[in-house]
């Protein structure tokens, strides 16, 4: 064991004088930033999770990330939150049919299993307006979110529209009180 550590501890030292020697020779050292990996293997398909929701969706965030954009769907409470996102032609409304426009290069439609309103009281818990931007959401600068559409409420389940850049692979994860949806920079493994 002793000669594994003391072996380990010379080539330590020999790479680290190793640098000194490049660096004082007059050379520039060379820097590169490492490629981020990124996962692939998401799809482009529709995903769906059942799971019944009762209470109601509280706020809706975004995040920019080195692979991803992420939006994230927050409703205390709610343990595992049912889900169906996927990929449609033109957001319509669900109940009216209702065609809401949605820029970007392609619409991923989002309906989460918890409704924007308080299902005992009837007042409103998520402060969205049918057809505009969702509100407190700034998207601005991000690789691929171009827009986003509060499409409402209907029978306990919230429905938005999220504009991105073109159809590209997504995932969508289901944690406590939340639910993430993730859609890539591109098809390939690095950013």
């Amino acid at each position: 064991m002793r000669r594994i550590g003391a072996a380990l501890a010379a080539l330590a030292l020999a790479g680290t004088m190793l640098g000194v020697g490049a660096s004082t020779a007059g050379a520039a050292p060379v820097t590169t930033a490492p490629a981020t990996a990124c996962p692939t293997g998401w799809g482009s398909g529709a995903k769906g999770g059942v799971t019944a929701g009762a209470l109601p969706l509280e706020n809706i965030r975004t995040g920019r990330h080195n692979c991803f954009d992420r939006m994230v769907f927050d409703v205390p409470g709610g343990g595992a939150i049912g889900y169906y996102v996927s990929y449609v032609a033109r957001l319509h409304q669900a109940g009216s049919g209702n065609y809401i426009p949605v820029g970007g290069g392609a619409v991923l439609e989002v309906r989460v299993a918890a409704p924007s309103y308080d299902p005992e009281s009837g007042a409103a818990a998520y402060p969205g307006r049918v057809a505009r931007p969702l509100p407190g959401v700034d998207i601005g600068g991000y690789r691929t979110f171009k827009d986003t559409r509060f499409a409402g409420s209907f029978e306990g389940e919230t429905q938005i529209g999220l504009g991105v850049r073109a159809r590209l692979p997504f995932r969508v994860v289901q944690l406590p009180d939340r639910l993430v949806v993730d859609v890539a920079h591109s098809w390939t493994s690095s950013r």
